[in-house]
């Protein structure tokens, strides 16, 4: 009776080996976080810049959109796109559509890098 009790509690836990992957993939897991995070809270500043710059310039002028854009680049600080790059064009109604689209590529290590391709719009009312 008593060898047939120890065979039934048998020890549980983990591996050394077992332990080492779990590491390894909770530490590639926030090595990707802690790379992707900056580039898409620059995406969302990005994006809100685009929202003031268009409902700023309510006589849907270009250009007034782009210096608006440019103001707000210079206050959040980033750098991934400019005023060059919006793309403005007029919809219907004669309402105007600026649009950007860019792509983002982080290293990770070695040759491998991943890439992000962000894009987003605003139409002036």
């Amino acid at each position: 009776m008593k060898a047939s009790l120890s065979v039934s509690r048998r020890q549980r836990g983990l591996t050394l080996v077992s332990l080492l992957l779990i590491c390894i993939v909770i530490g590639f897991t926030s090595l990707v976080v802690m790379r992707v995070v900056p580039t898409f809270i620059e995406y969302q500043n990005i994006k809100k810049a685009l929202v003031r710059a268009v409902s700023s310039s309510g006589n849907n002028n270009p250009e007034a959109i782009r210096s608006a854009f440019d103001r707000s680049q210079a206050i959040d600080d980033f750098s991934a796109i400019s005023s060059k790059d919006l793309k403005i064009e007029k919809g219907a109604g004669e309402q105007l559509q600026v649009s950007f689209k860019y792509e983002k590529r982080i290293p990770l290590f070695g040759p491998a890098s991943l890439v992000i391709d962000y894009e987003g719009d605003a139409r002036a009312r």
